[in-house]
């Protein structure tokens, strides 16, 4: 279906903790720095490859990149592979390196990996290791998975727009690449960063340069000379707020660090410099201009710069099926869809719920969409064959709960499919609330074992709220598999807890 013996305890560990710290430092001085540990994020690591090369695929529709034969790329990426290979296997991402023709000075890179360079930043930068200081803040971004940690602070808000934002009639766009601080904008794409993370990313991004050969020291001199000039500086200071005292912090972070010989331009760079300095480059207003129109999505195919993620990784919707080489979905393997029996309860704003910990409980794409929660095979584009759709409705005139739920069902049809009702909505009791359950029955997205159409059961549960809104459920399976998915489906209601 479509969409405290404590004090003493605390001075043992206090001591024991300076004593690590000291070890550390110590350990600093003989050997160099070493990069932290990243931490753990909401998202795992494939969502969050996932997550970034989806947006990587929309820069390419809405802002202008140079082919990846370009010297200016060919360059940038020599620079970000060697920045990249100081990472640790476990730590590291696929690191993908692409350059904007934008006169301004930015650059930003995704969660997942995906670096986008301006060529207004190759040339405003004195040497090879001003620009690597810029990538390698921007790698720390990602090494510390900061956009990762900022979704999991806003994934429950955009679960919670999502059907609120059906209740109370709002729109606009709102998906999972928001919640992780990645924006489209005027002035292109933009990723909200808080300046601890911009202090920790100038920390990191110190040692990745420290370790690639690079003097840190350029990274604050960077800095410095943007916050002097002004001009085209301020966008980029504005998209990587300064914490305060950003040079003085860098300068007392490597003071102590072992002296090593450092590299500070090359050849390579004042060739790829020269050469961007003749490129024809777009100011922020008109890469903006440009995106309403299509102009960047044709001129990027008109140049051979076509955006290509990693093997396996997708970039349409969060969760696809397979589909034939006709373009159809494939029939479903029972075993890829089956919940398991272990659920987890996620709080949604309106209501809590809990589901099968092996199914995605995915945000709406925009604001008033249906929340998702599905195993990854059971979705097809915009279709849901296997799953639950949530949402709510909010109606202009006081009705019962029985006209709500006509009205909700009458909504459903008028979409064009061929959803029929099969009997009269019944009473159910759900979180102490009366409201009603109707099955109905459609096609499902998916063909059977045999590649034929099947119908889908789609049972439909309406809840009434004090405030004069319906929230509702649809449970969704093929007709012939529904019973199989039936307990689950009768244990995630009753888990239903409205706030």
């Amino acid at each position: 279906m479509t969409t405290n013996r404590v004090g003493a305890m605390r001075i043992f560990t206090a001591t024991a903790t300076a004593l690590v710290l000291l070890a550390a430092q110590l350990n600093a001085v003989v050997s160099g720095p070493e990069l932290p540990n990243p931490g753990k994020a909401p998202l795992t690591h494939e969502q969050q490859i996932q997550l970034g090369f989806q947006a990587a695929s929309q820069v390419y529709k809405q802002m202008p990149v140079l082919p990846d034969n370009s010297p200016e790329t060919q360059y940038i990426r020599q620079v970000g592979q060697r920045l990249a290979a100081t990472i640790p296997q476990q730590y590291s991402w696929p690191f993908e390196f692409h350059v904007i023709p934008q006169k301004e000075i930015n650059a930003f890179a995704l969660p997942g990996g995906p670096m986008f360079v301006n060529v207004g930043t190759i040339t405003a930068a004195s040497s090879e290791a001003e620009l690597a200081g810029v990538m390698a803040h921007e790698m720390a971004h990602v090494y510390m998975q900061h956009s990762a940690k900022q979704a999991g602070k806003e994934e429950k808000a955009a679960l919670v727009t999502g059907i609120l934002g059906a209740i109370l009639g709002s729109g606009g766009t709102l998906g999972q690449l928001a919640a992780a601080g990645v924006q489209f904008g005027a002035q292109g794409i933009m990723l909200k960063y808080s300046r601890s993370d911009e202090a920790q990313a100038d920390a990191v991004g110190a040692i990745i340069m420290y370790k690639a050969g690079y003097n840190p020291q350029a990274l604050a001199d960077f800095f410095k000379k943007l916050s002097a000039e002004g001009g085209s500086g301020p966008q980029f200071l504005s998209d990587h707020p300064n914490p305060g005292n950003r040079e003085q912090a860098i300068q007392q972070e490597i003071a102590g660090w072992p002296q090593k010989k450092y590299q500070t331009t090359s050849a390579a760079f004042q060739q790829a410099r020269a050469h961007a300095a003749t490129l024809k480059v777009y100011t922020a207003q008109e890469i903006a201009q440009g995106a309403k129109s299509g102009q960047w999505s044709a001129l990027n195919q008109k140049n051979g710069a076509v955006f290509k993620a990693p093997a396996g990784v997708a970039v349409s919707t969060p969760a696809s099926a397979t589909t034939t080489s006709g373009g159809t979905p494939a029939p479903v393997s029972l075993q890829s869809v089956l919940p398991s029996s272990h659920l987890t309860t996620q709080d949604l704003g309106p209501l809590s719920i809990a589901y099968p910990d092996n199914w995605q409980l995915m945000a709406p794409a925009q604001k008033g969409d249906d929340v998702r929660i599905a195993p990854q095979a059971g979705v097809s584009g915009n279709s849901i064959g296997y799953g639950v759709l949530l949402n709510g409705v909010k109606p202009s005139n006081a009705a019962n709960i029985d006209q709500l739920t006509q009205e909700l069902v009458n909504e459903m049809q008028s979409g064009g499919n061929d959803l029929k009702p099969m009997g009269q909505a019944q009473p159910i009791t759900a979180s102490g609330v009366q409201g009603r359950s109707l099955n109905m029955q459609s096609t499902s997205p998916f063909p059977d074992a045999n590649g034929q159409v099947q119908k889908e059961r789609d049972w439909l549960v309406t809840l009434p709220r004090s405030d004069g809104s319906v929230l509702y459920i649809v449970f969704i399976a093929p007709e012939a598999q529904f019973n199989q998915f039936k307990p689950t489906y009768e244990n995630m209601l009753r888990s239903v807890q409205l706030q």
